[in-house]
Formats: structure tokens, C-alpha cells, sequence
């Protein structure tokens, strides 16, 4: 009698289960790992259908949740929009992530498509509503401004052609001149759209806006290059073999090695460095987790074990003393150097970041320090070279706290060199 009642007193609390209860166990069991992936495989099936109604928009993955809604086969690039950046109060433009690698390919490919996915309940994450936005206007105005000074410089711009050059004029001057002065506009826009959708099936660079760069002077400005790095790859490729064109870089195909202007630095990922890197002559390895197999000697081969600011608020602090010396002396020796990490996005970023900062002048050339001596260091002054860096870096993400640790750095590095 009492293990039979033992056994009632279980489906007594089953028949006085409170809606509350109920409705919770329905949830837990609804909130299943394999219900989660089959959602993600829906949604995934649905930004298909739509990459398919555009197929000559590429399809872009805003990091890091909208990797999980995209295969990697049909991923033309990755971006960084930080939905903080857009919240009430901040309405800001970061400087630490500029994508400017997106606006150059949704310039040459007359528009992208950006995935992102946000929680149950809201329409759009705040990424698309507030930070994008931003981003567009503040890059509208930019170029507006640009375009501006650049039409002051000469009359040679040939923007009267509405984007007809000589050749394109050869090629269809019969149809141009016998077509009269009602039709002529028109053809050209014509020409000149199918020559740029021929150019961009084909993979060359085919940018729908074109903006005469200002060529770098002591007075303009920092960090205004003739050369600029561009990101490209067929829609067809893997998203890992994005690699810089119209600046050097290793001979790997599957090697993604960022050279940051005519510094002689570069910046990749610890994972992707093979043993033999033709481009390189010395290594700085900032990563604790692995070790990079090298036969050279001290001055090309410098392991330094840097964690990250929520592991350590000062490992960043106490290593950037060996890794500027380590600098130095090679970039004194005009030798090439890879920076590298675990990710390749932030603590070789911040490392680098400290290197230019200190030993480079505002025209971004290697001048061993003397500007730093001259210079007043301010926030200000930091953000100018980390968006210098990050114009070549595109995959650059520095954390807030390893970008305070190398203000703490450079502004020891002042008051020692003051006193």
C-alpha cells in the first residue's frame, strides 16, 4: 500500500501541474540544441532564396551572428557592425571598424546584402536599423567632402564623359555619333553599365563612383596614399583567401597576410602563417597558445606570450617594451616584419598600432621615433593611426582594453622620454 502510494503521489503533481510550470517545461523542451540548428538551417534556406532573386549582389555576413545564416561557399566577404555603436546615446562611427573593404565592393558591384539575424521579437537588429546607417552617411558625406577638394585640383578630371573612356568611345563611335545629341546620353550610360557588369563578371575592379585620391603631402594629412589595398575574390571562392592586391603579399594562396602601406609591417593569424613566407624576413609572435617553427636567429624570430585584457589587464602593457625594440632593430635594417596572433584581428592589430605610433611620423614613414618626441599623444592621435591600419587590416577588431593598454604605453613612453 505504500509504495503504491509512493507511486500516485507523482501523478498527483502531474494533474495539479500549474499553467506557469507547464508552460516552462513546454519551453525547455522546445529550446533544444537540434531545434536551434534547424532553425538556423531554415533561415540559412531562406537567405538563399533571396541571394537568388539578386545573384549579381554579393552576399556579405555581418560578424559574428550572421556566419550562422550563410554557407561559406556563397560568402562574397565578412563585415563588423557592433549594434552598441548604434544604441540611443552612442550614434557613433567607429574608427576601429571601418568596413571600408564593403563599401569598395558594393561600389563595384552596384550594391551587397548584408546577413545579420537578431532575437525573437524585434524586426531588425540594431545593426541594420541604427549602425549601418550611420555608416553609410558618415561614407556619403566623406566621399561628398573628397570629391569636393578633388574637383578644385585641375581640369583634367574628364568627368564631363559620364564614365566613357577613349577606348569605350573607339569601340562604339559609330553607334555614339549617328545615334545625335537626344540618344548620346542614354548610349553612354549604356556602354558604360555593360562594360562595367563585363569587368566585374570577369573579376576586375569595375567601381561604379570613382574619387581621385589626393596624393600624400606633409600638410594634408596623414596617411593619404597614392596605392591603396584593395579586397577581392570571385563570388565562387573561399571567404579564406581574401588577400591584398596592389601590395606585396606571400606567394600562399591560402595565406592571408595584410601589409599595412609601404610600412614594411604586416599583420595574419598564427594559424594561417606557413613555415616559409618568401615576403617575410622576421616574425614577431604575439600568440601564448602556439609556438611557429623557425630555425632563424633572435633578430628575425621574437615569441613574446600576450593574452587578452579580460585575462590579463597588463599582459599587453609589459610585453609592448620587447616588441617595439624588436621593431626597431629590423625596421632599421629595412627588413619586412609579420606581425601575428591568434586571430589576426586584435592584439597584433594593438601591437602594430604601438609600432607606428611610436616609430613612424604622421606621413606614415619609419623615422625611428623622432616625431614621437615632437608629438603631443593624444586619443585623438592614436585613432588617426589605427584608422590608417585598419584601411588595410579589414578583418582588424582591437578590444577596447588592449587599445587602452597601448595608450597607457605610448604615454609612459612620453613622460620617460620628457624627464
Amino acid at each position: 500500500m505504500a509504495a503504491a502510494a509512493a507511486e500516485a503521489e507523482p501523478a498527483t503533481e502531474e494533474g495539479t501541474l500549474s499553467i506557469y510550470k507547464a508552460a516552462r517545461r513546454i519551453k525547455r523542451r522546445g529550446s533544444t540544441l537540434y531545434n536551434a540548428l534547424r532553425s538556423v538551417a531554415e533561415d540559412a534556406a531562406f537567405v538563399a532564396e533571396i541571394a537568388a532573386l539578386w545573384p549579381a549582389l554579393p552576399l556579405v555576413a555581418n560578424l559574428r551572428c550572421g556566419l550562422w545564416y550563410t554557407q561559406p561557399r556563397t560568402l562574397a566577404a565578412t563585415c563588423y557592425f557592433k549594434s552598441t555603436d548604434g544604441h540611443a546615446g552612442n550614434w557613433s562611427f567607429s574608427t576601429a571598424r571601418l568596413n571600408l573593404h564593403l563599401a569598395l565592393l558594393a561600389g563595384e558591384r552596384g550594391g551587397c546584402i548584408i546577413v545579420d539575424s537578431t532575437r525573437k521579437g524585434k524586426r531588425f537588429p540594431d545593426s541594420m536599423s541604427k549602425t549601418i546607417p550611420i555608416w553609410c552617411s558618415v561614407l556619403n558625406r566623406a566621399i561628398q567632402r573628397h570629391r569636393l577638394r578633388a574637383s578644385n585640383q585641375g581640369d583634367d578630371e574628364e568627368s564631363w564623359a559620364r564614365g566613357l573612356t577613349p577606348a569605350l568611345f573607339w569601340k562604339h563611335s559609330y553607334d555614339l555619333l549617328d545615334g545625335g545629341p537626344d540618344l548620346c546620353n542614354q548610349l553612354v550610360a549604356d556602354i558604360v553599365e555593360k562594360d562595367r557588369v563585363y569587368r566585374a563578371q570577369r573579376g576586375e575592379r569595375s567601381p561604379q563612383i570613382t574619387v581621385n585620391h589626393l596624393k600624400c603631402s606633409g600638410d594634408d594629412g596623414p596617411y593619404f596614399y597614392e596605392e591603396h589595398t584593395i579586397i577581392t575574390k570571385p563570388m565562387n571562392s573561399d571567404p579564406s583567401i581574401i588577400t591584398p592586391i596592389d601590395t606585396p603579399c606571400s606567394n600562399n594562396s591560402h595565406l592571408v597576410v595584410f601589409w599595412i602601406g609601404r610600412s614594411n609591417l604586416a599583420v595574419s593569424s598564427t594559424i594561417q602563417v606557413a613555415v616559409d613566407l618568401a615576403d617575410v624576413d622576421c616574425i614577431l609572435n604575439c600568440d601564448s597558445t602556439s609556438r611557429l617553427p623557425s630555425s632563424s636567429s633572435e633578430n628575425s624570430y621574437l615569441e613574446i606570450a600576450i593574452v587578452g585584457s579580460k585575462n590579463d589587464r597588463f599582459s599587453l602593457l609589459k610585453n609592448l617594451p620587447k616588441a617595439i625594440n624588436f621593431a626597431q632593430r629590423n625596421l632599421i635594417a629595412r627588413r619586412k616584419i609579420l606581425l601575428c596572433c591568434q586571430t589576426g584581428e586584435d592584439i597584433s592589430i594593438c601591437v602594430a598600432l604601438a609600432i607606428i605610433t611610436r616609430l613612424f611620423n604622421d606621413s606614415g614613414c619609419f623615422d625611428d621615433g623622432d616625431s614621437f618626441v615632437k608629438r603631443n599623444i593624444t586619443k585623438l592621435e592614436m585613432r588617426k593611426r589605427l584608422v590608417f591600419i585598419c584601411k588595410y587590416a579589414i578583418n582588424a577588431r582591437p578590444s577596447r582594453g588592449n587599445l587602452r593598454q597601448v595608450y597607457g604605453f605610448l604615454c609612459n613612453e612620453k613622460a620617460q622620454l620628457c624627464c
